[in-house]
């Protein structure tokens, strides 16, 4: 269902290049369709991802509900001079698989995700399984993958289409480009495929050493985060066999 979202409206002559300042992807790209971004710390770690799309004369912010009312702060403190206000938007979030509806944008992350739209009525007729199409296509979900210890590129964002390397700064683009020319990741989110019955949480060992943990479980598959160097060998999570998707 799509009623777990948050959404706020940030209007201002300065709202466009408020956010450019802050935000991890081009914001100058809403006027081809939906862009998905983040928030970071300065240290470069996740505080939300969400998604930005031209509303009127200001930009929609569509975030998960159990982010807004700290991304709300968060923008606001660094809002300071700039003619910028965010308030709190009473649309609603509508999804759906297929060729999009005349108001909707296509989900960027991935095609098999289908589109969103903004409508003042609530959705009462969605009953696809977005968990599931999430974990087949490796798209991690706000809350669970994503956490304070994350960082964006260790959860695929760059293949997500969620950072812009060429825009300039933001908050903690230091860390993620660093983490981009400079480093090879040791570290990431994976699809894996599960042989037996594993809940979310549980950890994954290698040869009976920790590796990883097992994250959203959906139809066989599953989201990991493994540390590379250690994910080798049999790889179990309590008792179900755990194999790496090649895609």
């Amino acid at each position: 269902m799509s009623d777990n979202r948050s959404l706020l409206t940030i209007t201002g002559s300065d709202a466009q290049s408020f956010l450019q300042g802050l935000v991890t992807n081009d914001v100058d790209k809403i006027d081809q369709g939906l862009v998905y971004a983040a928030i970071l710390t300065p240290q470069g770690k996740y505080l939300a991802d969400f998604f930005l799309s031209r509303h009127g004369d200001g930009i929609l912010l569509d975030v998960h509900e159990s982010l807004a009312v700290m991304l709300k702060t968060r923008l606001s403190m660094y809002k300071l001079r700039a003619d910028v206000t965010i308030e709190d938007c009473m649309l609603h979030v509508h999804r759906g698989l297929g060729d999009a509806p005349e108001d909707a944008f296509q989900d960027p992350r991935a095609d098999t995700l289908g589109w969103r739209a903004y409508r003042p009525e609530v959705q009462a007729d969605d009953t696809v399984d977005w968990a599931a199409l999430q974990v087949a296509a490796s798209v991690p979900q706000s809350g669970v993958e994503l956490g304070p210890d994350s960082y964006i590129l260790e959860m695929g964002f760059e293949r997500l289409s969620g950072v812009d390397f060429r825009k300039g700064c933001y908050v903690g683009q230091e860390v993620t480009a660093r983490m981009k020319h400079k480093t090879e990741l040791r570290k990431g989110l994976v699809r894996v495929s599960i042989k037996g019955t594993a809940e979310p949480g549980t950890q994954i060992t290698a040869d009976g050493k920790p590796a990883g943990i097992l994250h959203s479980v959906a139809d066989g598959k599953a989201l990991a985060y493994l540390r590379f160097n250690r994910a080798k060998g049999k790889l179990m999570a309590g008792e179900a066999e755990v194999i790496l998707d090649e895609a």
